[in-house]
């Protein structure tokens, strides 16, 4: 092994989350390389690291940003509602949806009051379908459809389910209207301010766009980068969440030293002298939501006897729920899938 090889080895690595707040104008690409450039050091490797949900250059706030073995979990903000506040500006239409693109329509604004607002918001409260703007980084046939868009091609894009959970809508004068949503992943919030534009009878597109929150994570509690900079790295590295903050999962099982090594192994645990009434609950609890769970299924849960008509369907005390699990000092090591016959299969486990 050489010198350099054996430093590289030696190094840290930087592990947890970080909560950024976005600065207008930047990639979220962009924002990840700059953390991993301010987090590194001599002894400290930043390199692996990436975001939990992409933010358009033009909008600002809220990106959690997990690094190292975070990035094993970073799914659960991935796929974790969100929060923004938006201004619309009525009366004209750009080819990207927001303030960074050409306008290609215009249109006259109706006069409209808070009643009228809050009536068209109510039009856009709950489970719906949008087609995703020509301007986004999702894939089609291997390209990004926005690198169509700019080659002046239109290609299909099948609708995706979306549901806006909170929606409000105020007046900041006669032709800008503030948005306020939370909504679940994958919710393009530039088609949804054009869609209640057209809803009130004109166009529209966004020229301001501020996430506020992902999942259980706020604003309030992000760094800016200027801020993160002005650190020195010790105190940057304080700014860093464990390594389980993305982790919605309040379940847990403390596995012996013995066990410890075993699941680290790869191997599958018995553990059903360790289920506690309280994990049993929780266990019988997230299976009874599940869809792969029959309605005979379903009545096992709160019976001794065992058995199902359905062959294709997997049998109650064999379904398994994600929990987290520690080590015999408290420290999170990963996750593990339990069911109720007492197997505990290892998951994603961090490595210390």
């Amino acid at each position: 092994m050489t010198m350099t090889s054996q430093k590289t080895t030696d190094k840290q690595k930087v592990s947890g989350v970080i909560l950024i707040d976005k600065p207008q104008g930047m990639t979220s690409q962009q924002v990840v390389s700059k953390v991993k450039y301010l987090l590194k050091s001599p002894i400290h490797d930043s390199k692996k690291a990436g975001h939990t949900g992409t933010l358009d250059p033009m909008a600002t706030g809220l990106l959690p940003i997990c690094m190292g073995e975070a990035t094993k979990f970073s799914h659960y903000q991935l796929d974790a509602d969100k929060s923004y506040q938006a201004t619309i500006l009525l009366g004209s239409q750009t080819d990207t949806g927001d303030a960074d693109g050409q306008i290609v329509a215009q249109a006259a604004i109706p006069i409209f009051d808070e009643a009228l607002l809050k009536d068209v918001a109510q039009q856009f409260l709950g489970a719906q379908q949008q087609i995703p703007p020509m301007y986004s980084a999702l894939k089609k046939n291997g390209k990004k459809l926005y690198e169509y868009a700019r080659a002046g091609i239109e290609v299909d894009r099948p609708p995706r389910d979306i549901v806006i959970k909170a929606i409000e809508l105020k007046a900041i004068d006669n032709e800008q209207v503030q948005l306020t949503v939370t909504c679940t992943k994958g919710t393009y919030v530039r088609v949804l301010a054009e869609d209640i534009a057209k809803v009130m009878g004109t166009l529209g597109h966004l020229i301001a766009l501020r996430r506020t929150q992902v999942g259980k994570f706020g604003i309030a509690e992000a760094t800016s980068l200027s801020a993160l900079e002005a650190l020195s790295l010790d105190k940057r590295q304080a700014q860093i969440l464990p390594i389980d903050a993305c982790v919605d999962i309040k379940a847990e099982l403390t596995l012996s030293a013995e066990q410890y090594a075993r699941v680290h192994m790869g191997q599958r645990l018995n553990v059903f002298e360790q289920l506690t009434d309280n994990l049993r609950d929780y266990i019988s609890t997230s299976i009874s939501h599940q869809p792969s769970v029959s309605a005979s299924n379903a009545t096992q849960l709160d019976s001794e006897v065992i058995n199902s008509d359905d062959e294709q369907q997997p049998l109650a005390h064999e379904i398994s729920v994600d929990i987290r699990l520690l080590d015999e000092h408290g420290q999170f090591i990963g996750l593990g899938a339990v069911s109720l016959n007492g197997r505990l299969q290892p998951k994603k486990l961090i490595q210390r």
